[in-house]
């Protein structure tokens, strides 16, 4: 089969087209047709890993000591040589164990740091993070849907928001951003999202009742006031954004360092607002309920560029220059 790899990190010009050997569904396993898969920052990071210093990665120093260890120290390890872990597909083949799905079944779904999607076929257990793909999404649609969606609806989930409720996202464009926008807004939330100056057109469209451009306007200094800041990225920072919260207002972060995690801590103990740090644990229910919400029109993606296979540099490169709006889905006829 064909499927881009990497044998060490780089720049985009690491990833080559090759024919490799098509993988064999174990007997709890599905052979999965790949139609359709997504260039994440995931993918970006894992490319060139070797060049992500401590500083550079937007965890804590031992989230990044693991993933160097996972992904390998000098260069990649054959098992993730192949990247990409969002993608929708059909399923070719099951072993003789698999009892959820069937030959012919659409699906979609996300396979971690395993990743594996840049190629034509995927091997995937039944159990893992599979699902019957959306029936109003076209295959490049419901590829970029996994990761971001259940990223966001299970950070969200941490601030309880209620209808009525003033919710600000800062980073409102991105991969989990944007789909924080959506998620708020079905839970009822005025939401405001802050992006740059070309993404403000897409952030309006995913709903976002005002969009502030961060590249005119600071928003901790407009005298609005919020119940939650969802700090996407970690851009802003806590004392920057404490009087722009209510009382008992919430900063809440997907990505933080451990200053950060001090700074949870100390707000638990002391002090009406808080600061919530949430790393996500993907589950099978949460890729099904993602599902629903696509299907009852609640959700969607929105995709900037589509490139085929061969031509997976290029979409690197597209992430990497900073002008995509929406998502960069890579195609396998």
């Amino acid at each position: 089969m064909k499927a881009v790899i990497f044998t060490e990190y780089g720049p985009p010009e690491v990833l080559q087209l090759k024919e490799v050997e098509k993988p064999i569904p174990n007997d709890n396993e599905v052979l999965i047709r790949i139609y359709a898969t997504l260039v994440s920052a995931g993918d970006i990071i894992a490319r060139n890993y070797r060049n992500i210093s401590p500083r550079k990665f937007r965890m804590p120093f031992l989230f990044w000591l693991m993933t160097k260890i996972m992904f390998g120290i000098r260069k990649p390890k054959s098992t993730i040589s192949i990247l990409g872990s969002e993608f929708a597909g059909e399923i070719k083949a099951i072993g003789k164990e698999v009892k959820l799905f069937k030959i012919g079944d659409q699906v979609f779904g996300y396979n971690g740091p395993s990743m594996g999607a840049n190629a034509e076929y995927l091997c995937m257990p039944e159990d893992g993070m599979l699902a019957t793909k959306p029936t109003n999404m076209t295959y490049e649609e419901a590829a970029s849907v996994p990761f971001g969606a259940i990223t966001a609806s299970n950070i969200l989930r941490k601030a309880n928001i209620k209808s009525g409720q003033k919710v600000l996202i800062n980073g409102a464009s991105g991969g989990i951003g944007s789909y924080a926008v959506q998620l708020a807004k079905n839970l009822g939330a005025e939401v405001t999202g802050v992006c740059s100056t070309p993404r403000l057109e897409l952030v309006k469209s995913l709903g976002a009742d005002k969009v502030i451009d961060y590249t005119k306007e600071d928003f901790t200094q407009n005298g609005e006031i919020y119940d939650l800041i969802f700090d996407v990225l970690n851009k802003s920072s806590y004392s920057r954004c404490k009087s722009s919260l209510k009382q008992d207002g919430i900063y809440l972060l997907a990505n933080f360092k451990m200053r950060q995690v001090f700074q949870m801590l100390r707000t638990k103990l002391i002090g009406s607002k808080k600061v919530i740090c949430v790393v996500s644990m993907e589950k099978h229910e949460d890729l099904i309920f993602i599902k629903e919400l696509v299907e009852e029109g609640k959700i969607k993606s929105v995709i900037d560029r589509r490139y085929p296979l061969e031509q997976t540099a290029e979409a690197h490169s597209h992430f990497e220059s900073g002008d995509k709006k929406g998502s960069i889905v890579i195609t396998i006829e």
